[in-house]
């Protein structure tokens, strides 16, 4: 069954921190991210549109209250993410969407 919801993360990163961004998103932030009840797939992407954030994740989940909830914070908060890369983000966006239904 596809997701119910898609949290949609945008952001840019500091030039010379884009190596360190980039492990630590992979290495440490989404398995952690991942373990979070009701988190289903992540998917990473790099823009190809000038003027819009470099980066974007996509999350599926299945409640909209996810990103909001303590076992998220928890798990965004845990490793290096926190000190060594939030500080370095900008222009960052977030968005839930709603799975359509057929007619809706």
């Amino acid at each position: 069954m596809a997701a119910k919801y898609l949290y949609l993360v945008r952001m840019d990163v500091d030039e010379d921190k884009e190596a360190h961004f980039n492990d630590i998103y992979d290495r440490e932030h989404i398995p952690e991210i991942s373990k979070v009840p009701g988190v289903g797939n992540v998917t990473r992407y790099e823009t190809a549109t000038e003027g819009m954030p470099k980066y974007a994740a996509l999350y599926e989940m299945d409640s909209p209250d996810l990103p909001s909830s303590p076992e998220w914070k928890k798990a965004s908060d845990t490793g290096t993410w926190k000190d060594t890369v939030r500080p370095f983000t900008k222009n960052r966006s977030h968005t839930i969407y709603k799975v359509m239904e057929p007619g809706s």
